[in-house]
């Protein structure tokens, strides 16, 4: 048996960072048939996708934050000042961030990450399923994990 020495470091190292997101992607193309057919295609760019909801001041009443990557819409951030809630705002955001996706991106699905004091039921009653629950995370929270198809 052959016996490695290998030092562990750690820290931030932009350049390092970018030898292991494209050694990931490499590995990651080599082994997925799916990757592999997505790769060079207009659905393997991510791109960002930003809405912001102003009052009559121009203030932000409220906005959502995504991106759009393999056909999939993932919302990042869905936010709706206390003032606005119940109003539609988040739904209205919500459904314009679809529609971008489905008809201008071409995307099929979407997903979202909530916390369980957030807003899996305004999710859930605008079309998302239930996928994954993870628990203590952080600490006392769970979170979970929805996806909808865009169809």
């Amino acid at each position: 048996m052959v016996s490695r020495m290998f030092r562990i470091e750690t820290g931030v190292d932009k350049e390092r960072l970018g030898l292991l997101r494209s050694r990931l992607r490499e590995t990651n193309t080599a082994v997925s048939p799916e990757l592999r057919a997505l790769r060079g295609t207009p659905h393997d760019q991510e791109l960002p996708l930003a809405l912001w909801a102003l009052d009559g001041s121009g203030g932000l009443a409220g906005g959502l934050a995504a991106h759009t990557w393999g056909r999939w819409l993932h919302v990042n951030l869905l936010w709706v000042d206390d003032r606005h809630r119940g109003a539609g705002l988040g739904s209205r955001l919500l459904d314009e961030a679809e529609r971008i996706a489905r008809e201008d991106r071409g995307c099929v699905n979407s997903r979202v990450e909530t916390w369980d004091f957030q807003a899996p039921g305004f999710y859930r009653s605008r079309g998302y399923e239930l996928v994954c629950v993870i628990p203590d995370y952080p600490e006392g929270v769970k979170e979970f994990t929805l996806t909808k198809q865009l169809r």
